[in-house]
């Protein structure tokens, strides 16, 4: 039973085979150039598709350098702003000082002399 089974299997094997050959497209030096032409046609594909996937890279790289060197810009304006206006304040500050210091210096002056 065995060996039928094996019989059976090669037979089967051959006449795929044959059927095979005879319903080829192509043939066999035909079938391999098609193949190779596909396969440099996937190449040139991939090789597009890398070269805009790199050229998209460098658009991205720019954008993200243009935006943080604006966002860096803004930054120091905004700080910029911030320390002139507590310097500002800080002056106020001194001449509200110098006005209290010279209207007491005048009072001070003033009780000095009337008590004379």
């Amino acid at each position: 039973m065995a060996e039928n089974r094996g019989l059976w299997f090669l037979v089967g094997l051959s006449l795929g085979a044959l059927a095979g050959v005879l319903y080829a497209p192509q043939a066999g030096e035909k079938t391999r150039e098609m193949l190779r032409t596909k396969a440099g046609e996937g190449r040139d594909r991939v090789e597009r598709t890398v070269a805009e996937m790199r050229e998209q890279a460098g658009s991205l790289r720019e954008h993200v350098t243009t935006m943080a060197s604006n966002a860096t810009d803004r930054g120091k304006h905004a700080i910029t702003r911030q320390i002139d206006q507590f310097q500002a304040a800080v002056e106020a500050g001194r001449q509200a000082y110098r006005e209290a210091a010279g209207t007491r210096q005048s009072s001070d002056q003033e009780d000095t002399a009337s008590q004379v």
